[in-house]
């Protein structure tokens, strides 16, 4: 039996090409032409379908239809047109020769077709491009790149991967072993090996080399190469993982880029819509609204217009329900990345490290002469503060005093002023001083910044937790509970006041217990809305991130439905948000701050309040890996962002916690 269609464009029952033909000739004749028309006969029509016509069109017009269409037709809403009229290889070939021509080349368009496509498809795609241009594409593609992007390319263009889904277990162990060897196990990294692997062997063996690969690095293939790979080879080498893995979630990956934040990415929107309108576009929806709890359709809504939006919303071919049911490949997806979260083991990163050649007596004096006098030298004070471990910090502030007789703190905040005292004292403080004051600015004042605090509780080991909570006690001389009690109400109150006990468990996983947990959300999804409330916090506030990563993915098997979309749709306003947060901290705690970061810096404004808190608690944990999620997640670098979004000194300071470009 085939396999199941999962396009949302099929062949038009009772096709006639001439007589669509004919329409298409009337919809363009004359002054003006019916675009309504248009769009509504191309995307109701399958690629063979639009073949069949543009020949008729041809023989009873004497004319080429794709030229009419560019002279009736303007902008996004022709390129989208003309895009449905060719053949899907000229459309690849087309594609590629405006990413390669003038003098920069568009190297996403290149990785997104030459890492997604079959081997057949890359054969029809290399013989398009010679019949069209009447050159050699490998001979194009050699000439516009280099290094082991080039190579790892030029491997793809071969259309030559293996096909053969009989699996040799040896043979998978033996892969998964040489990757290791290659990258983790060594100084340095043997690209040719992940070339030679990732480019050849088949899909469904690539899929168990990468779950036998996370058994031996206990992370997954992807965070090895983010690690171990940079630049164009890396974003390649990560879309044939993807693609590998799931090519439907990685086209909702890059149409989510195409058009979130300011602008859209058309060419990308329009490449894949047209590509993939009659392979596995149902599945992309899909996997869209699994990743980023929001339809396809709705996005497309939302992020375009016209003519151009409603050819776009046929090929979507409709909306999903953000909470409704899996299809069977969402929900194998689904569980799939709780599995990968389980397993995986990620090595944290920080971007400041302990200064080496650290003299507490020299720093202390170097800051009292930055600030003596008229004037003060902020270079000195950034130079010094920013590139100190926050333990090295805390010996300069105690020299400072023994030495000198003064209050290193006070000293700063005469001098300073404005985002740049702010962030340099958030660092000459302890981490705990640090994360009390924020939790004590988040609640003064008229309103309440119920985000800060959920970020906090929500992030913190309990440790960490219990140190804010004597520090709070310490500053404010009131308990950050009594504080939480007055400031907040109902169950958002509950929920952080569960939260700051510093309580939650630490063990791993309990398999047999994870089950029940799973269930009971399940069954609580279906009691009344205060019940799966407090089911919810039960769970969710209490049990440890491993044992809480096993609960979300059976929860996938017990409900057919991922917890993320159950909390949107179910739950609503600071409960809804605690919850969330919690859900994406135990899926990918890095990822959940590179979007609280973005979130910071996106539109107008900036909320500096949010990024000195990331930048300063973050900058000696896990900022390394934050920045990785920001790059793959908003195709920008952390480092461009805050570049583009603050200024002066502060800009400085900032950069220089980042830790460098990506």
């Amino acid at each position: 039996m085939g396999k199941e269609f999962r396009g949302t464009i099929a062949d038009h029952p009772d096709f006639d090409a001439g007589s669509d033909a004919e329409a298409l000739y009337n919809a363009m004749k004359g002054f003006g032409s019916d675009k309504e028309a248009i769009l509504d006969l191309i995307a109701s029509r399958s690629n063979a379908q639009r073949q069949e016509i543009r020949a008729a069109y041809k023989s009873q017009f004497g004319q080429d239809l794709i030229d009419d269409l560019k002279y009736e037709l303007t902008g996004k809403f022709e390129r989208l047109i003309v895009g449905l009229m060719r053949p899907p290889a000229y459309h690849d070939a087309k594609e590629i020769k405006d990413a390669i021509k003038g003098a920069g080349t568009d190297e996403k368009c290149l990785i997104e077709i030459l890492a997604s496509r079959t081997n057949e498809q890359m054969q029809n795609l290399v013989a398009a491009y010679k019949d069209a241009y009447g050159r050699d594409l490998e001979e194009d593609v050699i000439g516009d790149t280099s290094g082991h992007f080039k190579k790892m390319l030029v491997v793809l263009l071969q259309g030559t991967r293996e096909e053969d889904d009989v699996v040799s277990e040896d043979l998978v162990e033996q892969d998964a072993q040489d990757l290791y060897d290659a990258g983790e196990a060594q100084w340095g990294t043997d690209e040719a090996k992940f070339i030679m692997l990732l480019g050849n062997r088949s899909v469904t063996h690539l899929q168990l080399v990468f779950d036998e690969y996370q058994k031996i690095a206990e992370k997954s293939i992807e965070d090895s190469i983010k690690s171990e790979l940079s630049g164009d080879f890396e974003t390649l080498m990560l879309a044939v993982v993807q693609c590998i893995r799931s090519k439907p979630m990685f086209y909702a990956r890059r149409l989510y880029k195409s058009m979130k934040g300011l602008g859209t990415a058309d060419n990308t929107l329009i490449r894949i819509m047209v590509c993939r309108s009659e392979i596995d576009m149902l599945d992309i929806r899909e996997c869209f609204r699994l990743r980023y709890e929001k339809s396809l359709y709705n996005m497309i809504q939302d992020d375009t217009s016209g003519d151009y939006k409603r050819t776009l919303l046929k090929l979507c071919g409709g909306d999903d329900d953000i909470a409704g049911e899996f299809f069977p490949e969402a929900a194998q997806i689904a569980y799939k990345m709780w599995e990968i979260s389980a397993m995986t083991k990620v090595q944290l990163r920080g971007t400041v490290r302990p200064y080496q050649n650290f003299d507490p007596a020299g720093d202390a004096q170097a800051l009292r002469k930055a600030m003596k006098g008229f004037g003060t030298d902020e270079d000195t004070i950034i130079d010094i503060v920013a590139h100190r471990s926050n333990a090295q910090r805390q010996e300069i502030r105690q020299t400072f005093k023994s030495l000198l007789g003064r209050d290193l703190m006070a000293d700063l905040k005469s001098e300073l002023s404005k985002n740049l005292e702010r962030l340099i004292l958030g660092l000459m403080m302890t981490p705990a001083e640090f994360d009390a004051k924020m939790m004590k600015k988040a609640m003064e004042g008229a309103g309440t910044d119920e985000h800060a605090l959920i970020e906090i509780l929500v992030t913190r080991s309990n440790q960490e937790i219990q140190e804010m909570c004597s520090a709070y006690q310490d500053a404010y001389k009131i308990s950050l509970e009594d504080a939480l009690a007055s400031d907040t109400s109902g169950h958002f109150k509950r929920i952080l006041i569960s939260l700051a006990q510093g309580a939650r468990e630490e063990d791993p996983a309990d398999m047999a217990r994870a089950l029940e947990d799973a269930q009971e959300l399940a069954d609580a999804c279906n009691a009344d809305s205060g019940d799966m409330e407090d089911k919810f916090m039960s769970i969710l506030c209490t049990r440890s991130f491993p044992h809480l990563r096993k609960v979300f993915q059976e929860f996938v098997r017990c409900s057919n439905k991922d917890i993320e979309q159950i909390i949107k749709k179910e739950m609503s306003g600071d409960v809804k948000n605690a919850m969330f947060a919690i859900v994406r901290s135990v899926k990918n705690q890095p990822s959940y701050f590179a979007d609280r970061l973005y979130k910071a810096m996106k539109g107008l404004g900036t909320d500096n309040r949010a990024l000195i808190r990331i930048m300063v608690s973050r900058s000696e944990i896990d900022l390394f890996n934050i920045r990785k999620e920001f790059k793959e997640t908003h195709d920008a670098s952390l480092h461009e962002f805050i570049q583009g979004d603050t200024s002066g000194d502060f800009r400085k300071t900032l950069l220089i916690l980042c830790g460098g470009e990506d």
